[in-house]
């Protein structure tokens, strides 16, 4: 028997001390939907006991982020209930706890005519937090409520995480399970409406709509989700004048095809090399699908299915093309809205009190006397020049991955210290095929890791919340062989096992 008298290190940097065997403390920053999915599945593979998972999030709650943390009834899920699980392979379970616990008894809506439900956002952020609730209780899984602000390596191999109350932790393993980077307005609208009254530069932000009055001028830069659910809400609230939503390619979101559909197409055999030759064979395998009577979305289902292994067959710049030139058609095919959501669009335009257009901003002035906004737009292709006057702008153009290194503060402490670095496609966080951080110098830190969207970069589509699902429980079976490997190795020298 080999007694332990002061501190021993694993090859991994997993440190034990004392005469006994230490628990090792798993530190997770950020406690949305990816933070709490992989606490969740961590402390469900590991004993009670054999790790301290720790997770930083300043919210009340764990699991709901900014995603399911929204408190507008009128922001709903974008897929069916059915479809929305904590828990792979089990597809019904969210549904199920909706049924058991009564959750859908103040929203009438959820449930669409042919009884597929849609839940609001929040609701499902409350259903994280529940399941979470019996490993919280019996200290397995640790809330800290307070903000990871810098983090430094220990000598063993581990890290000192510093949070905002002054604390510091010393933990074996850490993961960034982080949220997006805010978006980033065109520098024109910054410079000319800072400080104007119903200028939203992020509409993500509780409560940004309420500056809007009812019968404003509304400009939305961007059509996607975020702008999608900015019209909703400004619908449900009786909202009556014009609306324009603007994007450089005039795409916004498409809805639903409930319609009982198998995936359709083959896009992994044999392997596709290229962005062109990914777009020509989603071209030919829509075209097949319409012969047979199949609609575009099977065949972006099947796109979803396989996008891991589509994304690792492509090289480097042939990910950057995809991320530049066909991402904006992925995301409006891929990413739908909920009925309810797309009902509110269709009333607006068939009133007419909405227009989507294809056009970037050229230029903006705002008139003194009565803060009125001129914008001139620039039309896709060339077709020349348009101008326009609003009474609010709101910009829902989505995270700026560009500026994810600087978006938080840990994440620029470490990006500085050349800790990390951003993948080379700009998607996020630069990680091995095991998910842990790739240093400036090429190295592997072996014991920092990235879940969740940030890791998109080396994982390829990591959005859905299936797909960042299945990615917290790939990182958290990684996470728990080196946990279980330490205690192994641990209880051989102390004579334990």
């Amino acid at each position: 028997m080999t007694a332990i008298t002061d501190e021993m290190t694993s090859p991994l940097g997993l440190t034990t001390s004392g005469n006994r065997a230490d628990r090792p403390v798993v530190a997770i920053i950020g406690g949305g939907f990816t933070g709490a999915a992989l606490a969740y599945h961590l402390a469900g593979s590991l004993t009670a006991g054999a790790a301290r998972i720790i997770v930083y999030e300043p919210r009340a709650t764990l699991g709901a982020g900014l995603a399911y943390g929204t408190d507008d009834p009128v922001h709903r899920i974008n897929v069916p209930a059915a479809r929305m699980t904590l828990v792979p392979g089990d597809d019904e379970h969210f549904q199920r706890w909706l049924l058991e616990t009564g959750a859908l008894a103040d929203d009438p809506q959820a449930t669409i005519a042919d009884g597929h439900v849609f839940a609001r956002r929040s609701t499902f952020g409350q259903y994280v937090s529940a399941q979470l609730q019996p490993f919280i209780a019996a200290g397995r899984i640790e809330h800290r409520r307070i903000r990871a602000e810098a983090a430094t390596p220990a000598w063993s191999g581990g890290w000192h995480i510093d949070a905002d109350d002054g604390s510091r932790l010393t933990a074996d393993l850490m993961v960034l399970a982080t949220t997006h980077p805010s978006p980033t307005a065109p520098a024109a609208l910054d410079r000319v409406l800072a400080g104007h009254p119903r200028y939203i530069a992020d509409a993500t932000v509780a409560g940004a709509l309420s500056k809007i009055r009812q019968q404003d001028r509304v400009l939305v830069l961007g059509a996607g989700l975020t702008a999608a659910d900015v019209i909703a809400a400004l619908d449900a609230v009786e909202h009556q004048g014009p609306i324009t939503a603007v994007s450089r390619r005039g795409l916004r979101s498409r809805g639903h095809n409930l319609a009982p559909q198998d995936p359709f197409g083959e896009f992994v055999v044999p392997p596709v090399r290229s962005a062109h030759a990914l777009l020509r064979r989603v071209r030919s395998t829509l075209a097949e699908a319409q012969v047979v009577g199949v609609t575009w979305h099977a065949v972006f289902d099947r796109l979803r299915a396989q996008g891991g292994d589509i994304w690792r067959a492509l090289p480097t710049i042939e990910r950057r093309r995809v991320v530049r030139f066909l991402r904006p058609y992925w995301d409006v095919h891929r990413f739908r809205i909920a009925p309810q959501v797309e009902g509110a669009i269709d009333r607006r335009l068939a009133a007419a009190t909405l227009a989507f257009h294809a056009a970037s901003v050229r230029e903006v002035t705002r008139a003194v006397e009565n803060d009125e906004i001129s914008v001139t737009f620039r039309q896709r292709h060339g077709r020349g020049t348009f101008e326009s006057r609003y009474d609010a702008v709101i910009v829902t153009t989505g995270p700026d991955h560009r500026s994810i290194l600087s978006s938080q503060p840990l994440v620029a402490q470490l990006a500085t210290a050349g800790l990390l670095q951003a993948d080379p496609v700009g998607l996020g966080i630069a990680v091995d095929e095991n998910s842990r951080v790739i240093r400036a110098d090429g190295g592997i830190a072996e014991t920092l890791y990235v879940a969740g969207p940030l890791a998109r970069g080396t994982f390829g589509e990591l959005m859905g919340l299936p797909q960042v699902t299945e990615h917290a429980v790939f990182v958290a079976e990684r996470i728990a062989l080196t946990v279980r490997a330490t205690q192994s190795r641990v209880g051989r020298a102390t004579g334990i096992l």
